[in-house]
């Protein structure tokens, strides 16, 4: 059986990680996988939304590094450790993030470490009641690394993102969506049925439309106004190209639902 299952349905690509023994800590095969997923999906125009998710009782217990390319016996050098972190984890959520498509998280169990960011660096993040996340890297004695630092202040503000990272204490999923790390908690058995429910939706929407936005939000908060607002007016621009952007238009003048096609 696979490490990283996948399907598309309905024009879903699903990526589930699939080592529940090891309550899916993240190989470095797994992140090529997932990582070329992505852009497969990106690529796709079949592809209109993403789900991560993962089976047994966990989603993602951070990185397993035993299968790396520098974790041999060979002597440790000045920059092998950062080179590992940016062609690893960083490239890993930065996949995420630069996916095309819309990608929802779909949280089974606990997210630490690296698969705490792999969910937070999702557009949308569904989470299981039992759900918890964890920012394990100060119980190692190490910075938290693939874009925590960048990701949890953006989200919830550099004070809170402190607690999380000073202590690393287990933040249940209740308490999670009331910081704004997770958009919905529901129970464990409707975890998958409202995933499902949600990208099939988005699957339904227009798609560019969808991809230009998410490249403006997650550009916000790096640019000032001017720029945010150049950016903006661009991507209208681009936009108002696609066959659905004239089918928006054309089913509000006509009082009828648009019908995308994701083009």
């Amino acid at each position: 059986m696979s490490d990283v299952l996948h399907t598309v349905e309905n024009g879903v690509s699903w990526i589930t990680l699939n080592r529940p023994e090891a309550m899916n800590a993240v190989t470095w095969d797994q992140r090529e996988r997932i990582i070329a997923l992505l852009a497969e999906a990106s690529a796709d125009p079949g592809v209109r939304a993403v789900v991560v998710t993962a089976t047994g009782r966990g989603f993602c217990a951070g990185a397993d590094l035993r299968g790396a390319p520098s974790a041999g016996g060979a002597e440790r050098v000045a920059g092998d450790v950062a080179r590992m972190i940016r062609l690893g984890a960083q490239r890993f959520i930065g996949a995420v993030l630069d996916c095309e498509k819309p990608v929802i998280a779909a949280v089974n169990g606990t997210a630490a470490g690296i698969g705490a960011h792999l969910a937070f660096a999702c557009d949308l993040v569904l989470a299981a009641e039992s759900a918890r996340f964890v920012e394990v890297f100060v119980r190692r004695g190490l910075v938290p690394d693939g874009g925590g630092a960048y990701l949890l202040p953006r989200l919830i503000g550099p004070q809170r993102a402190k607690e999380l990272m000073f202590f690393g204490d287990a933040l249940p999923a209740a308490e999670a969506k009331e910081m704004g790390l997770v958009n919905r908690v529901v129970p464990a058995e409707d975890l998958a049925k409202t995933a499902r429910e949600w990208a099939e939706r988005l699957a339904q929407g227009p798609t560019r439309a969808l991809a230009l936005t998410k490249q403006l939000v997650n550009a916000s908060l790096e640019v000032d106004r001017a720029t945010a607002f150049a950016a903006e007016a661009a991507a209208q621009e681009i936009n108002m190209t696609t066959r659905d952007a004239q089918e928006g238009v054309a089913s509000f003048v006509e009082r009828r639902e648009a019908r995308y096609e994701g083009r």
